[in-house]
């Protein structure tokens, strides 16, 4: 509340607007009411009267608002007459204990209000003292506090430091309570810019303070915005790669004070740049969402560093930078393509992705009734009954591509089986155009239908009518910057590009998508505008894309396509590479954030399933943590119980650097499998993100548990109003109210007013 208004509020009504908010309102008349009621009757008649005698000079209206102003000033004074007072709560002093928790984490070190936010801390709490002090200490016992990613109980100021890297505020709330909640308590007092980054919820700790009648008074420190700031709020890249794949990481930026300027991100990996690109930043108080292109060469754990150089006038500058952890694997990946009739389609995918030694397509082709050729299989066995029949069989591939092939090739089991693979195995579908696939193919209605991100039409029945189309294909606005699309060394490169490109031809007529899918490529002609290209969703765990296309092998035959072109290849790695990038093993394993802080807490959550990927909850699991220095430590991971399949283990980090988590899993003395991952153990670096005092939250603390908020220009009034409370150990004060100058006014007010209007009535 402003100080000119409480100063005002106080001058009229007598009390700061504390008393009346903590107040009972009572009268205590030493005379009967009813009695006090006839007198004031008794001082009205008169002038009622006497203004009815003159109803020639008065109108109806005229006499009732006379007799109103006179009615309301009588009633003021019978109402004062009454006696009406507020009972009120105050503390005894020296009997109840007030708690102060004073925010010791690295943002109280930012200076944004020509001085360090805790240099407050220190004028208030330093071996001199102050006002602030003096006053609470003359009604409280006082218990200090301080508080960032821990809580401690603190003599004086020289034991702050303000190097915490986190703030929970609701942990240091809770633990405050419950080391006072042996003694009188009066309330609690938090001295913070509210900057909140424990991920915690704070509604628990409120409801446990609000149960027992503790108010929490805030003060808040620090600038709610920032003049001159540039912050990377968020970065949003995979957390697993393929080697080699090409990669689009979502980078957000919030600023203030550079609308319209440009800045340069750039994108680091060992303190190689890989990226960079200039960013016009938006009118303030928007976003800027900007996509980075790269690609991934070495495998490994990759910490890339995200970056944008401060400006000499910028108040923070730790916010300018994000550092993600992206592992970059290099295995090779099975895919099954499976194929209903000959055409060139495979002999060209085949040859796209020859020189990929990451991937790995298995070819299973039709090519009579019950005979089928099969390619690049790892053994005999493989698929030597045709289609996979069992879960365990089909849920061994990355992902699955559907050629030219009809619904009724398969049992309804197998197009059940298709479906979860997609949904509960998490893999990858892919399905191809030709005459015998999708609506054309008898699709409509099956298992498959339900998880296409495309809407399937009815076939005609008439042969003379098939549909038959050659497109030019275009980029959608989504599709300029997916990583499936980026076929040349940008991304307006690979704009250009893909005009460029000639036609390929459809018998498949999709032309609309499902809701929550994305189309990347549209294509038009022969009088067709807009059919579906490239589509895809998500549909459970896995992905699914359609690419309505019979002749994709156009972009590396066609006579306008050079020789050297590596347009065709480029799109097919890119496509199946994506399509597999987050497609799950049977052991994987977790951590909440890729970089914690030496003696943070953490916990590794692993889930375990089986070869047809439903869940385990009887395995051997067990976590091997690899230190920076080479160390390792194994640690037994435990059913979670409340999970099917989820086994955790907490973890302490003892020293910065990279650490590795290699989790095994066995069941009945085999393996299950094993997965790796990896984490970072630096300083975190939260505090300096979102580092505004957040008024609105520590507004919310004060106002649901019945505190109030102050700042520092109002906080000389705390000490006063601390002490009305009905917490701990209190006395009940009477507060007169018949004589606050506000009543006065609104006498005197009434009559002159009703005066003035007699005398312009004609009356005087």
């Amino acid at each position: 509340m402003a100080p000119l208004f409480e100063n005002a509020f106080e001058f009229l009504f007598k009390y700061r607007p504390v008393v009346f908010e903590n107040g009972r309102f009572v009268f205590n008349a030493p005379w009967p009411v009813f009695l006090l009621l006839g007198i004031g009757l008794v001082l009205l008649l008169p002038p009622l009267v006497g203004y009815l005698r003159v109803r020639g000079k008065l109108s109806k209206l005229d006499t009732a608002v006379l007799t109103g102003l006179r009615a309301t000033a009588i009633g003021v004074v019978v109402l004062c007459l009454l006696h009406p007072m507020l009972i009120v709560a105050t503390v005894v002093p020296q009997e109840n204990y007030l708690g102060i928790l004073i925010d010791d984490s690295r943002s109280m070190q930012i200076v944004d209000d020509e001085q360090a936010r805790s240099e407050f801390i220190y004028e208030q709490f330093g071996p001199e003292g102050s006002d602030l002090v003096t006053q609470l200490s003359d009604r409280f016992k006082l218990r200090f506090f301080s508080f960032a990613e821990s809580v401690e109980r603190i003599a004086s100021s020289d034991e702050l430091s303000f190097t915490g890297s986190l703030t929970k505020l609701g942990h240091a709330l809770d633990r405050a309570r419950a080391e006072l909640s042996t003694v009188p308590l009066a309330g609690l007092v938090v001295f913070t810019d509210g900057a909140d980054n424990s991920g915690a919820s704070l509604t628990e700790s409120m409801l446990q303070l609000r149960s027992r009648g503790v108010p929490v008074h805030t003060v808040g420190i620090g600038r709610e915005t920032f003049d001159r700031d540039i912050e990377i709020t968020r970065v949003e890249a995979p957390r697993a790669v393929l080697e080699g794949s090409a990669v689009v990481v979502d980078v957000m930026i919030a600023h203030s004070g550079y609308s319209g300027e440009t800045v340069q991100l750039n994108v680091e990996d060992g303190g190689r740049i890989v990226s960079s690109q200039d960013v016009e930043l938006p009118r303030e108080g928007e976003i800027a969402t900007v996509q980075v292109h790269f690609e991934v060469t070495d495998p490994g754990p990759r910490l890339f560093r995200f970056h944008i150089l401060p400006e000499p006038d910028e108040l923070v500058e730790e916010n300018n930078q994000r550092e993600v952890l992206v592992l970059v694997r290099d295995r090779r990946e099975k895919i099954l393509y499976f194929e209903g009739e000959p055409r060139f389609e495979v002999k060209f995918l085949r040859r796209a992705v020859a020189d990929d030694d990451n991937l790995q397509v298995v070819i299973l082709q039709r090519t009579a009734e019950n005979k089928f050729a099969r390619y690049d299989v790892e053994h005999q066995d493989e698929l030597a009954g045709g289609f996979p029949t069992t879960r365990e069989e089909l849920f061994q591939y990355r992902a699955l591509i559907l050629g030219s092939v009809e619904a009724s090739f398969f049992t309804h089991d197998q197009l059940q089986m298709i479906a979860e693979f997609v949904g509960q195995r998490g893999g990858g579908l892919l399905v191809l155009g030709g005459r015998n696939a999708l609506a054309e193919g008898g699709y409509a209605g099956t298992p498959i239908d339900n998880v296409l991100p495309v809407v399937l039409q009815a076939p005609t029945d008439n042969d003379t009518a098939r549909f038959f189309a050659e497109l030019d294909v275009e980029l959608t606005p989504f599709g300029q910057s997916h990583p499936v699309t980026q076929i040349a060394a940008s991304p307006a490169a690979s704009a250009e590009r893909w005009a460029e490109l000639p036609a390929i031809s459809t018998v498949n007529p999709i032309f609309e998508v499902k809701p929550g899918a994305s189309t990347l490529l549209t294509g038009s002609g022969d009088g067709i505008e807009d059919a579906v290209v490239l589509a895809f969703q998500r549909f459970g765990k896995g992905r699914v894309v359609a690419f309505p296309v019979q002749d994709s092998w156009i972009w590396q035959m066609h006579a306008d396509i050079p020789l050297e072109d590596m347009t065709h290849e480029t799109f097919w790695r890119q496509l199946l590479r994506w399509l597999i990038s987050s497609v799950p093993d049977q052991v994987m394993a977790s951590i909440p954030k890729d970089r914690v802080g030496v003696e943070e807490r953490t916990t590794i959550t692993t889930e375990v399933t089986d070869s047809a990927f439903l869940k385990v909850n009887d395995a051997d699991v067990t976590a091997y943590v690899t230190m920076p220095s080479g160390e390792e430590r194994a640690f037994a991971m435990e059913w979670t119980v409340e999970e099917d399949g989820e086994y955790q283990v907490d973890f302490v980090p003892e020293e910065n650097g990279l650490y590795e988590i290699r989790v095994a899993a066995d069941r009945d003395g085999e393996s299950v499998g094993v997965t790796t991952t990896y984490f970072q153990a630096a300083e975190p670096v939260e505090e300096y993100f979102g580092a505004q005092m957040r008024s609105s939250l520590l507004r919310r603390v004060a106002d649901e548990t019945g505190g109030r908020f102050y700042t520092p220009e109002t906080v000389a009034t705390l000490p006063e109003d601390v002490r009305y409370t009905e917490s701990g150990s209190t006395v009940y004060e009477e507060k007169d109210l018949w004589d606050m100058p506000i009543v006065f006014f609104l006498v005197v007010g009434l009559v002159a007013t009703e005066w003035g209007f007699r005398r312009y009535r004609g009356l005087v």
